[in-house]
C-alpha cells in the first residue's frame, strides 16, 4: 500500500512538473511569438505613443490652468516643470508613431539621437524638480540659494555636452565599445538624478517632519514630498539597472523593433506612470496671491 501511494505521489509530481514545464514554454513561445509579430510590435508601439500622448496632454491642461491663474508672475518653476512634461512626453508619442520609419534612418546615429534625446529632456524635466525642492530647503533654513540654479545650469550642460561628444565619436567609429559607453554614461545621469531625489526630497521630508504637527498642510505636503521623492527615486533606480543591462545583453535592447514587450514594459514604469503619478500629486493650483515658493526662471 505504501509502495503503491508513493507511486501516485511520484506520477502526480510528474504531471505537475510537465504542466509548469509546458506552462513556461507556452509563455516563452507567446513572448517570442508577439516580439516577432510586425502586427503586435505596431499595435504595443502605437499603444505607448497614445500613453504618451495623454500624460503630454494632461500636462499642457495643467499649464494652461496654471497660467490662468497666476498669469502675472511669468515663467514659474512649476510652468516650466508643466511645460517640459508636454514636450518632453509629446516627442515620445511622435517617435513612437513612427517608431518603425525612425528604425530605418540613416546614418544609425540619427537613430541614437532620436531615441535617447527625450530621455535626457525626461532627467532636465525632473532634475528642475529636485532644484525646486533644494530651493525651498534652503530658504527654509534661512540659507543662500544663489548658487542653486548655476548648479542646475551647469550640471545639465555637462551632462548634454558629454552626450553630444559621445553620439560624434559613435558617428565618426560606430563600434560596439562607443554604444556601452553611452548606455553606461546615461545609466550614471539615472543613478545621479535618483540619489538628487532621495538627498533633497529626503531632507524636505525630515524638515516637514519637524514642523509643529498643527502646521498648515502639514500632512498634505508629508504625503506629496514622500510619494514624489519614493516614485522618481524608483523609476530613475530602475532606468539606470535597465540602461546597464541593454549596454550587456542584447537580450534587454531597447533599440531595436523585435523587443516591444520590453519596450512597452520600460517606458510605462520609468517614464509613463511615474509622469502621470507625479502630475496627480502636483495638480494643486498655486494661490492667486501672495505665491512665494514659484520662483520665476531668468
Amino acid at each position: 500500500m505504501r509502495r503503491l501511494f508513493a507511486v501516485e505521489a511520484a506520477a502526480a509530481s510528474s504531471a505537475s512538473a510537465a504542466a509548469a514545464a509546458a506552462a513556461l514554454n507556452g509563455a516563452v513561445n507567446w513572448w517570442k511569438d508577439v516580439n516577432d509579430s510586425p502586427m503586435w510590435q505596431d499595435r504595443l508601439f502605437h499603444a505607448l505613443a497614445v500613453l504618451y500622448g495623454i500624460v503630454s496632454v494632461v500636462a499642457l491642461v495643467q499649464l494652461i490652468r496654471i497660467e490662468c491663474r497666476v498669469p502675472e508672475y511669468g515663467w514659474t518653476t512649476q510652468k516650466v516643470f508643466h511645460f517640459l512634461n508636454f514636450i518632453v512626453n509629446g516627442v515620445r508619442s511622435i517617435v513612437f508613431v513612427l517608431r518603425r520609419n525612425v528604425q530605418l534612418i540613416q546614418p544609425e546615429i540619427l537613430q541614437h539621437v532620436i531615441l535617447d534625446m527625450p530621455g535626457l529632456a525626461f532627467f532636465t524635466t525632473y532634475a528642475l524638480l529636485v532644484l525646486f525642492w533644494a530651493e525651498i530647503y534652503y530658504q527654509a533654513r534661512a540659507m543662500s540659494t544663489d548658487g542653486l540654479r548655476p548648479t542646475f545650469y551647469w550640471i545639465n550642460g555637462v551632462v548634454y555636452t558629454i552626450q553630444i561628444i559621445l553620439w560624434m565619436v559613435l558617428w565618426w567609429k560606430p563600434i560596439r565599445v562607443m554604444v556601452i559607453l553611452s548606455k553606461m554614461f546615461f545609466a550614471g545621469v539615472s543613478l545621479f538624478a535618483a540619489f538628487g531625489f532621495l538627498l533633497y526630497g529626503g531632507r524636505l521630508f525630515l524638515m516637514l517632519q519637524r514642523f509643529p504637527v498643527e502646521s498648515k498642510g502639514r500632512r498634505k505636503k508629508l504625503q506629496e514630498v514622500g510619494y514624489v521623492t519614493t516614485i522618481c527615486f524608483t523609476c530613475f533606480l530602475i532606468r539606470c539597472v535597465m540602461m546597464c543591462l541593454n549596454a550587456f545583453d542584447k537580450a534587454a535592447d531597447l533599440d531595436i523593433l523585435s523587443h516591444p514587450i520590453l519596450n512597452f514594459f520600460y517606458y510605462v514604469l520609468v517614464e509613463i506612470l511615474p509622469s502621470a503619478m507625479v502630475l496627480f500629486i502636483l495638480r494643486k493650483l498655486p494661490p492667486k496671491r501672495g505665491i512665494t515658493q514659484y520662483h520665476p526662471i531668468h
